[in-house]
């Protein structure tokens, strides 16, 4: 059995990717597959590098049982792109810079964008909530939950193992 790799990336590394990589946790931990699983998080900026996420976003994880405990980190470029099979991105800016970043067309195959696995959202972008309240970042949760349990089940070719 292989283990999949998955980088989550937003601009900062403190909210929207941090989260990600928390709710992916949770979501395949709930599915009984945290052992097929490698799950990190980085930021396109190291402004926040070495520093936790968003206190204001840990509170909102918390009350939902996410326990944010990433630290901040930029993406490694080739380093990240040859060592993950998936790199996600949450929005078009981040998305953009990755593919800068990418340094072959094997690279950019590795991209996606986060909402592409929603399926009950039809948002485009995970919007990034650093400088709204609290409905913002409430917002990302819900983005997160569905777009996990939509990667997890197309990672499972739509099998689930929830219990």
């Amino acid at each position: 059995m292989s283990v999949k790799k998955i980088l989550f990336v937003c601009l900062g590394n403190i909210c929207r990717s941090p989260s990600a990589e928390a709710v992916m946790r949770a979501k395949l931990k709930e599915h009984h597959r945290s052992d097929k699983y490698i799950i990190d998080s980085a930021g396109i900026t190291d402004f926040h590098e070495g520093g936790a996420a968003d206190g204001r976003m840990q509170q909102h994880a918390q009350r939902r049982n996410y326990n944010l405990t990433s630290i901040s980190r930029p993406v490694i470029a080739p380093k990240d792109f040859d060592d993950f099979d998936f790199i996600i991105g949450m929005d078009d800016q981040n998305m953009r810079d990755l593919k800068a970043l990418a340094s072959s067309k094997a690279h950019v195959n590795k991209l996606s964008r986060m909402t592409d696995y929603c399926t009950n959202f039809t948002m485009k972008e995970v919007p990034d909530p650093y400088y709204g309240g609290a409905a913002g970042f409430e917002l990302v949760l819900d983005l997160l939950e569905d777009a996990c349990e939509g990667l997890i089940k197309k990672l499972e070719g739509g099998q689930s193992n929830k219990g």
